[in-house]
């Protein structure tokens, strides 16, 4: 360099470490000294170069106001030289073209340096900019027919629609004997074979639970089976000749009531069990017991027809007695007519024993139970009317769950319309379009469709984990479901909790509507609803027994339908301390903010 300074009188490239005579010179004072800083996201780091440029998709912080003075002293530096050079002739052309090629690379460095910064400077954005996903996959994609699909997969089944598709699911007080009936139901149907019986069998005596071992067959984590008591709704499937019948059976313990409304969501049918077994009628009937708010939270989530079953008639202290049947029915009649149960249309008694098998598939033989005379428990369940849905027209399908496997799948029922594989709908309220790129029924066979009342898996194509929660809906992309935050509701309140006697304005709870669960408070009592005349009366608080008129706010917006447009999308249960304490619809979509 002090040979060009020498020869050229030019200072188009300078060491940081010049000395200072050298720019006295020139007239002007040496740069401040830039310290190389040591980054461990650098390429390469050298401690003479004044700038590095970072790894590709390295992170690295924003550049302080105070690294930027640097830069205006080297640009006043730059004009410096440039005055120098036209004052200045090169004594020898070739050692300036050396110079200009020396300096080609810092200009190229600094041009680098310029585009990453900028690069990295805009891809931090706002969490909601991030969420607002671009789908590429196009919304009025032409959706292939039955055959076309069956055409271009050979791993697809074909559907079929001679028997329709129902859900029933188990309810009763714990020990009631719930999951015992579940796994004689399937025994009974050659849905469990002969080794995996006897596997369970040796699994309950090692255990000293001789008579579980058909409980073993729904309850199947090791929790379920040592205490004994169902945690998780479990889930299987039967066929009979009418109806293909999925079985959901609802934990009976107080502490896993949401697990069981989660169930009842699901189910067109419901079977209340009893057990008549002395005193275990009573603990789960008395004001503690489960029974009572299984029935209820059963009517107000869609469960229309019910069937009775009690149990346990072949205990020693019942033997098929025809006393301890009609005491049992005559106590819980009223009950159930309290509940809204039509008791002589919707309500079915029949006495059965699920670890005998007894009145199950085959009728009692005679002398058991003379006084009987009635269809088997397989038989009532063949004979009920068929649940109305609508196979037209747009679909909801509320997520139950999710998973990851071989992609992101998540779990549903078909409440409206018919699902197609390869077709396109909207997760709401993350307002994403997804692809259904496999779709599975109960039985886990890959379908080329499903009809309303359908149980399904589906591997979904467009969205990400964090972008499904349950409670949210896959519905057409013409025809998205409204999310709402406020809306008008008709209820009926039951018992509140020990302490809080009325229910005003302000009274917080928790709402279970569809699949979803949302803390929410009731922000107005508007008016009591006269059930048969359907008159309103102007009043600012409910007590129990009342049926009302309210507002509900709920702490995060959620998709919800009224009552009338449907039933599966409107109906709700609103709980506080481990409770029910109300049931009803929605009859109203109000704009207006929730909770703060």
């Amino acid at each position: 360099i002090d040979i060009l300074l020498e020869k050229s009188k030019t200072t188009r490239i300078f060491k940081m470490s010049q000395p200072q005579e050298d720019w006295e010179k020139l007239g002007t004072q040496a740069p401040e000294k830039k310290e190389a800083k040591f980054n461990p996201n650098a390429k390469s780091f050298n401690p003479k170069a004044r700038a590095f440029v970072p790894k590709f998709g390295a992170k690295s912080e924003p550049k302080k106001e105070e690294e930027k003075k640097p830069v205006v002293e080297e640009k006043k530096t730059e004009e410096v030289k440039a005055e120098v050079k036209t004052e200045a002739k090169p004594a020898d052309s070739s050692a300036a073209k050396t110079v200009e090629k020396k300096a080609a690379p810092q200009e190229e460095k600094k041009k680098n340096e310029k585009e990453t910064k900028d690069t990295k400077e805009a891809k931090p954005k706002k969490e909601e900019e991030v969420k607002k996903v671009v789908s590429t996959i196009k919304v009025n994609k032409k959706q292939k027919t039955v055959e076309e699909l069956m055409a271009s997969d050979n791993s697809l089944n074909p559907v079929d629609d001679s028997k329709t598709p129902v859900n029933i699911v188990f309810i009763g007080h714990v020990d009631a004997g719930k999951s015992t009936i579940c796994g004689q139901m399937l025994l009974l149907n050659e849905k469990v074979d002969a080794r995996t019986i006897q596997k369970y069998e040796k699994e309950a005596e090692d255990n000293n639970r001789g008579t579980w071992w058909l409980a073993y067959i729904m309850d199947l984590n090791e929790e379920e089976r040592a205490k004994g008591k169902t945690v998780e709704a479990g889930r299987a499937f039967f066929n009979t000749e009418k109806k293909r019948f999925t079985i959901l059976d609802a934990p009976g313990h107080k502490s896993y009531v949401p697990n069981m409304i989660s169930a009842c969501s699901q189910a067109d049918y419901g079977t209340l069990v009893i057990s008549a077994r002395k005193g275990e009628f009573e603990t789960g009937f008395e004001r503690a017991g489960q029974t009572r708010e299984h029935a209820l939270l059963s009517k107000g989530l869609g469960v229309n027809k019910l069937i009775v079953a009690i149990n346990k008639m072949d205990d020693p202290s019942v033997n098929w007695a025809q006393a301890r049947y009609t005491e049992i029915k005559t106590k819980l009649t009223p009950f159930l007519k309290s509940c809204g149960f039509n008791v002589e249309r919707d309500v079915m008694w029949i006495p059965i024993s699920g670890l005998g098998g007894g009145n199950m598939k085959e009728r009692l033989e005679e002398g058991v139970a003379p006084w009987y005379s009635g269809p088997s428990f397989m038989e009532i369940l063949d004979d009920l009317p068929l649940p109305v849905k609508s196979a037209e027209g747009t679909i909801r399908i509320p997520v139950l769950d999710k998973v990851k496997d071989m992609g992101l799948c998540v779990f549903g029922k078909v409440e409206k319309g018919t699902l197609y594989k390869e077709a396109v709908l909207t997760m709401m309220p993350s307002k994403i379009n997804v692809e259904v790129q496999q779709l599975c029924n109960t039985e886990d066979s890959l379908v080329p469709y499903a009809k309303p009342g359908e149980n399904v898996k589906l591997r979904l194509r467009g969205i990400e984990d964090e972008d499904i929660q349950r409670g949210h809906i896959l519905c057409s992309p013409n025809e998205l479901c409204p999310i709402v935050s406020l809306f008008d509701v008709e209820m009926m309140v039951f018992e509140l909790p020990d302490g809080k006697f009325i229910m005003t304005a302000g009274y917080k709870c928790v709402i279970h509507i569809h699949t979803a669960l949302e803390e929410c408070v009731v922000t107005d009592v508007l008016a009591e609803v006269e059930r048969k005349s359907k008159k309103l009366k102007k009043v600012k608080l409910a007590k129990p027994g009342m049926y009302v008129r309210a507002r509900i706010a709920v702490n995060r917006p959620i998709c919800a339908q009224t009552f009338k447009e449907l039933q599966q999308m409107g109906r709700f249960a609103l709980r506080d301390e481990e409770k029910t304490i109300a049931i009803g619809k929605i009859v109203k979509l109000k704009e207006g903010e929730g909770i703060n």
